[in-house]
């Protein structure tokens, strides 16, 4: 297996501190869907949650990226994680207070992705500090690893504590994971940067030139260029959920737990896999990549065709699973082109491939099942989706 980062210490800190946090966040993310479906019955709203919760990493993460290359990145690893706590705290006290309508939850879903926008370069490049460059890989399947177990369990404890004790009561469970990783994190002693190019530039040149490494690098363009496809239309089908759990099959918040939880479990079994493999080369993108990507396109159709629950959960524990696969094989090959110097700014660029991607797939799908119903609009993401990946392949290709 390729389980070399845990022969460091600090690593193993981090990724245990890090299994509270990652719970905190899949517990968020479906108790938030699931107020905007309780408030709204709107497949739109869920889908516009969705987006203002993404959208500043489309928007903003790129000049995190280049903040983070130029600061002590364990101090802002700590400072964000501060800050996803106090929104926690926000959350609950909106809550009980009775003031958590339509538009306060937009607004805490935006400061959660504002963090979540600083928060995704810094947690890219503190990780790979942790190892020897060797291990790097490693880091990024084990640390897919963890978020994803936490995205199998997270929902499922979510849903259950909502159907039997109510949306105060896991909006209370989240805040309480949150202080054991801020703990961890101040124990860790990353590596220094070999490089202060970043900081010597000024910004804007740093962010050009961050930019410009990644479009004249021909496998790191072509990584972010599926990512951003593959995050538009196939992981935003995971941000409806509410949608097709309630308002398709009428299974409650449970239901959507258990849906959100099988998307978890494909997602985890992908990671699993990559671990068993035999590490990653450097300077390819596996084949196996946008393969299961395509078959991820060809499945959401199914989704709303087939009309069976037992099916659809695991229609979306393989859309889990290809997400998943594909994206720790895409970041890998990204993360073993770059030196330290480079990760907070290239590393941004993908988190807005993906986190934004999602973010805008996320409102055109919500959008068109309000306007189209969940069968056609599902239908139509699935074979967009198929027809743009090859299209993307054979012009990557030539």
């Amino acid at each position: 297996m390729n389980l070399s980062a845990l022969t460091f210490k600090d690593f193993r800190i981090y990724i245990c501190g890090n299994i509270f946090a990652s719970n905190a966040v899949w517990m968020q993310r479906v108790t938030i869907g699931w107020i905007a479906w309780d408030l709204t019955s709107s497949a739109s709203f869920v889908g516009m949650v969705a987006f203002v919760n993404f959208i500043p990493s489309l928007l903003a993460g790129p000049f995190f990226g280049v903040l983070v290359d130029r600061v002590r990145v364990k101090q802002a690893a700590i400072f964000t994680q501060f800050l996803s706590f106090m929104i926690a705290i926000s959350f609950y006290a909106f809550f009980v207070l009775g003031i958590l309508n339509e538009l306060n939850l937009l607004f805490l879903t935006l400061c959660t992705g504002m963090v979540v926008s600083a928060h995704s370069p810094v947690r890219m490049s503190l990780g790979p500090r942790l190892v020897a460059s060797t291990s790097v890989a490693s880091v990024v399947t084990l640390g897919a690893i963890n978020f994803n177990l936490a995205r199998l369990t997270g929902p499922a404890i979510a849903g259950w504590i909502i159907a039997f004790y109510g949306i105060q009561a896991s909006l209370f469970v989240q805040i309480l994971c949150y202080p054991p990783f801020l703990l961890a994190l101040s124990f860790l002693r990353p590596r220094r940067e070999l490089a202060l190019n970043a900081r010597k530039e000024a910004f804007m040149k740093a962010l050009t030139s961050g930019i410009l490494y990644s479009f004249k690098n021909p496998l790191i363009l072509k990584a972010l260029l599926i990512t951003a496809l593959s995050s538009f239309l196939l992981r935003s089908v995971l941000e409806i959920l509410p949608v097709i759990a309630d308002g398709f099959f009428g299974r409650g918040a449970t239901g959507l737990g258990l849906l959100t939880s099988s998307a978890g479990f494909g997602a985890l079994l992908a990671g699993v896999v990559k671990a068993f493999s035999s590490s990653q080369p450097p300077g390819i993108l596996p084949k196996y990549v946008p393969i299961s990507i395509f078959f991820g396109f060809a499945f959401i159709p199914l989704i709303g065709l087939c009309g069976s629950w037992s099916l659809t959960l695991g229609f979306i524990s393989y859309l889990g699973f290809a997400g998943t696969l594909s994206g720790i094989s895409l970041q890998s090959a990204i993360q073993m082109e770059l030196e330290d110097s480079l990760r907070g700014r290239v590393m941004s660029l993908w988190t807005m491939a993906a986190i934004g991607g999602t973010a805008l797939g996320a409102v055109f799908l919500g959008g068109f099942t309000d306007y189209l119903g969940v069968v056609p609009a599902l239908g139509l993401t699935g074979s967009l989706g198929c027809l743009l990946l090859v299209i993307l392949l054979s012009i990557a290709d030539n």
